[in-house]
């Protein structure tokens, strides 16, 4: 299968490395950075140095795949989208962003190929676990889904330490957030919806953020009381989060902000990635609670260390692909995660990154 690669940061490395090792896939790699395309050199990939912001030149460097997987930043999501569209390949990407993932199922809507965002962790594994879940009950009453990248060892105030793209993260902050609350859906506030809880003995906080609900609530409108996705921090990030994004208003200057972080907040390697999905309902007659908690930490091998937000998103996207190549996905239109079966995803090669993973045995 012929993939173009849009992206070769972090992420669009693992990904280049461990479709090209598998031996499915012939890869080529397209940025318009060439320091980043150079640590592709060697590998079994063809690389090419192209503006991914233009429209003109990127549709020609598209033309003669299968697919496109897109890794870019979340702004570059519809035009990547609508290029893939044009050149008729299939399409999958990583973007939390609601905007671009309502165009991309427009784009979808007659199309011949498949178009598949939101194929990461979350938005992606994560809601295929829900998924997974809720459909074991006879009446579902309430899903919530918890997901943070979390550095191991935090050491400043805000508790955290720079694990993935500071563009995402901004983003995933100042928008409304997707859920259902009493059957209805409704949007929420980011930063909103404060809780705490314990995981093996450790203290979390969580709150709303945009994009990790994917197409959840429209699959599930009508049919559940409550579903909601937040994003899991250390006690006290989310306060500091609200004095610089609403306070100060920095919500109304992101470059600043983003500026601010890159050059203020170390990045790390040694993060975990922790996944928390509960389901309640009826089954059988009885009130039920279904759980899935599991966490996934850095792979620190000193010859090529791995954070665990690379690992578990990396192989979200690529088990995607493979289920695709494979036939057990839908060959055209718009496809949902919640259309991946959760066994499917764990079986796979790629997907096994989640089951090499420690499941938390106990949750208080």
């Amino acid at each position: 299968m012929r993939i173009v690669l849009l992206g070769a940061g972090h992420i669009g490395q693992l990904i280049t490395r461990l479709l090209s090792e598998s031996g499915d896939y012939q890869v080529t790699v397209l940025d318009k950075n060439q320091a980043a395309l150079g640590k592709l050199q060697g590998s079994k990939v063809k690389t090419a140095q192209v503006d991914t912001g233009d429209a003109q030149a990127l549709l020609a460097a598209l033309k003669g795949h299968d697919a496109v997987i897109n890794a870019l930043p979340h702004h570059l999501t519809t035009l990547a989208a609508t290029q893939a569209h044009k050149a008729g390949c299939h399409y999958f990407d990583l973007t939390e962003d609601v905007a671009a993932a309502r165009t991309i199922k427009e784009l979808a809507r007659h199309s011949q190929t498949a178009f598949m965002p939101q194929c990461g962790l979350a938005p992606g594994f994560i809601g295929i676990v829900a998924h997974h879940l809720a459909q074991q009950f006879d009446q579902v009453h309430d899903v919530k889904m918890r997901v943070g990248a979390l550095p191991v060892f935090p050491t400043n105030s805000l508790k955290y330490n720079l694990t993935w793209s500071v563009d995402g993260l901004i983003n995933e902050y100042c928008h409304p957030c997707e859920s259902v609350h009493d059957g209805q859906r409704v949007e929420v506030m980011a930063l909103e919806g404060l809780e705490h809880f314990s995981l093996d003995g450790v203290e979390y906080e969580a709150f709303n953020t945009s994009g990790g609900l994917g197409t959840l609530c429209e699959t599930w409108d009508g049919k559940l009381r409550s579903i909601d996705y937040k994003t899991v921090r250390y006690p006290g990030h989310r306060d500091l989060m609200w004095v610089l994004l609403e306070e100060l208003q920095m919500k109304n200057d992101q470059e600043t902000l983003k500026s601010i972080l890159r050059k203020s907040v170390p990045l790390t390697m040694q993060d975990v990635v922790l996944v928390f999905v509960t389901v309640s309902g009826m089954r059988g007659g009885q009130l039920v609670q279904e759980v899935f908690a599991r966490k996934i930490f850095a792979d620190r091998s000193e010859g090529n260390p791995l954070s665990a937000i690379q690992i578990t998103t990396a192989a979200g996207i690529c088990t995607a692909v493979d289920l695709f190549r494979e036939g057990k996905l839908p060959q055209k239109g718009f496809v949902r995660q919640e259309q991946v079966a959760l066994p499917d995803f764990l079986n796979n090669r790629f997907g096994s990154a989640y089951q090499q993973s420690r499941k938390i045995e106990s949750i208080s």
